[in-house]
């Protein structure tokens, strides 16, 4: 029983490894969420499985679950994210401006 729930959960991190592998950039906090949700959620449903005789069936919709939870929370994260940094552009862009009319006050 010990075996199938450590071969159930070097499955799931190998095919979330694979996955997260597969990706063209840099991932997004949505995407990171989702890949730690997942893996997560595997990793509880493979226990809570075992201890009922099917670690795979629990490490499958454990994952499933605990992807689209990690989704979720990684895109409200992603959009607090954008949200500071456009802030963090106004500002900047606002220090500028401060700047060019301290500049032109002292010329006249």
């Amino acid at each position: 029983m010990k075996t199938k729930f450590i071969k159930t959960i070097t499955l799931a991190t190998a095919a979330a490894l694979i996955v997260a592998g597969c990706a063209g950039g840099p991932l997004t906090t949505r995407e990171k969420g989702a890949g730690i949700g997942a893996l997560g959620g595997a990793a509880a449903g493979a226990i809570v499985g075992s201890a009922v005789g099917h670690p795979a069936a629990g490490a499958l919709i454990g994952g499933g679950l605990g992807a689209g939870a990690g989704a979720l929370i990684g895109d409200q994260m992603q959009g607090q994210e954008n949200r500071n940094y456009e802030q963090d552009r106004e500002i900047r862009r606002n220090q500028a401006e401060i700047e060019r009319l301290r500049r032109q006050q002292g010329e006249y």
